[in-house]
């Protein structure tokens, strides 16, 4: 026996005795018997909406599921879990010896799956004439795909999937190993007779994300009574992965807890092919800015927003102003979610089981507080006025206190403001609420009143010093209360002013179709 015959014989036997798979058994788990899901929302999205393509927020998934186990060494795969799984996450109890090895299986069984994996290898190419019907196959040597189209090697010399205006089919031997039809975990154990377990598979997700939407709708008040609201929140949830979980424990937790970064979770490969050919027409025929010619997958069907509890659709067939109409901007809750601590954090869980659809968004009731009390403050910085009269934004304000009607957690979200109007309550406007603790201040800007004007005028300069005066007009028939900050070094102490939170402010309320004025100087440095 030759060296070189000898050194592959070795390597062969030692192969068969360290190849994990030799022995293995193939078993794939049941459907989840029951399922939780935990949902964090975005650490860094501020104000802004949810990303709906790919939420930024992750969830914690609990899945139970029952597997038949033989004896001996096995895979078991567990397939449907969320295509945006941490695998380094993955936590399985209930195993009889435990996990000696866990993979996450990211391909998936798809046209572009299946283009790439067949990449330098051969398929069959099916082409029907228009005019004739017949049908002619070939095979073909994929040398190029799938992003951006996919090219092959024929008799005939290199071509383009779908760009010789026949209508054209691929035709593949086998489905490739590794593809899976669902987003897969796979994990190796072993058992020393076969058994029935009970499984618990818990794993971080990427791909979700929640916030609260709120709707403050202003109450009918007398002269001598306080303004009040209602105050309905709405607990929004997003899914952007593929997979449902249905009939789940849903919860979310408000808050930032500490997680250490990590680079974007790669998502499962697959889809349809997005084919591009070249156009057939010389240069000057192409329109301006078009390339080629593109042939986008059909557009996706996007499923309805669900909306938990009665009241979601609203119709006004009246046009008389009337107390029932006056309610019915704000929803009537049959489910709210429950509110409890978690450490430092919030928890809020929906008590009855719900469904997480793919590519969805879910709402449920949150908060309900009827009965707020708020003050209407018109607010303005000197800085962004000048002696040309502007509007004023205004904002509503209360303290989040039992004395005010409120005194719960309320986490950020966005707040859609209805005011009164002789046809019922209408959209006044939208505003950004952040975190917000008991016993804080809440503040919601609403929009702006051309009603109340400012103007910011300066009157002299010197080489230490600026003098300026500001002008506030009111054409309301009713006192408004109004502030203005001013982002300088204030001279001395003019009557009205107020530091807040480190900032010159001036408070004054101005009369009924009347104006209010301050001159103040700013030290120059």
């Amino acid at each position: 026996m030759t060296v070189f015959r000898l050194l592959a014989f070795l390597a062969l036997a030692l192969c068969s005795r360290v190849n994990p798979l030799a022995a293995q058994q193939l078993v794939v788990s049941d459907e989840p018997t029951d399922v939780s899901i935990t949902i964090y929302r975005a650490p860094e999205r501020g104000d802004e909406a949810i990303n709906v393509d790919w939420p930024q927020g992750y969830a914690l998934i609990t899945e139970t599921r029952i597997v038949n186990l033989p004896a001996g060494d096995a895979m078991v795969r567990f397939e449907g879990v969320s295509e945006g799984m941490f695998p380094e996450s993955a936590i399985v109890t209930g195993l009889p010896n435990g996990v000696s090895e866990k993979n996450r299986d990211a391909r998936l069984l798809s046209p572009q799956g299946l283009v790439d994996a067949y990449l330098k290898r051969e398929v069959s190419i099916t082409r029907t004439d228009k005019a004739t019907g017949a049908s002619r196959t070939q095979n073909v040597f994929i040398t190029a795909g799938p992003d951006g189209g996919v090219i092959f090697e024929s008799d005939e010399g290199y071509e383009a999937l779908h760009c010789t205006g026949l209508p054209e089919r691929m035709i593949f031997s086998e489905v490739p190993a590794g593809l899976s039809a669902k987003p897969t975990l796979s994990i190796l154990t072993t058992s020393q007779q076969a058994v029935t377990a009970k499984l618990t598979l818990t794993y971080l997700a990427s791909g979700f994300d929640w916030q609260a939407n709120y709707i403050a709708t202003v109450k009918q008040r007398e002269a001598d009574e306080k303004a009040k609201l209602d105050l309905f929140a709405w607990l929004t949830v997003a899914n952007g992965g593929n997979q449902s979980f249905e009939n789940a424990n849903m919860m979310v937790v408000a808050g930032e807890p500490n997680r250490e970064r990590r680079g974007n979770q790669v998502r499962p490969t697959g889809g349809a092919l997005i084919i591009r050919c070249w156009p057939m027409q010389r240069t000057h025929q192409v329109p301006y800015n078009q390339g080629y010619m593109s042939f986008p997958p059909p557009a996706p069907v996007y499923a309805p927003m669900i909306f938990e509890g009665e009241g979601a659709e609203i119709t006004v067939t009246a046009t008389r102003r009337s107390e029932k109409m006056m309610d019915m901007a704000s929803p009537v809750a049959a489910v709210v979610a429950e509110q409890q601590d978690l450490g430092d954090l919030k928890l809020y869980r929906v008590p009855e089981r719900v469904s997480v659809n793919a590519k969805g968004q879910k709402q449920v009731a949150m908060i309900v507080q009827s009965g707020v009390t708020y003050e209407r403050i018109f607010v303005a910085n000197a800085g962004n006025y000048s002696e040309d009269s502007a509007p004023i934004s205004y904002i509503l304000r209360s303290r989040n206190d039992a004395v005010n009607g409120l005194g719960v957690p309320l986490p950020a979200g966005k707040v859609a403001v209805f005011e009164n109007s002789i046809v019922g309550p209408l959209l006044a406007g939208e505003g950004a609420l952040p975190d917000r603790a008991i016993n804080n201040e809440v503040e919601v800007e609403v929009g702006s009143s051309p009603d109340v004007r400012l103007s910011v005028i300066q009157v002299k300069r010197s080489r230490h010093k600026e003098n300026w005066r500001a002008v506030v007009t009111n054409a309301r028939n009713h006192p408004i209360s109004f502030e203005m900050e001013i982002p300088s070094d204030i001279s001395g102490r003019p009557k009205g002013i107020d530091v807040i939170d480190g900032i010159p402010t001036w408070r004054v309320t101005v009369p009924a179709n009347g104006e209010a004025k301050l001159s103040y100087a700013i030290q120059l440095r």
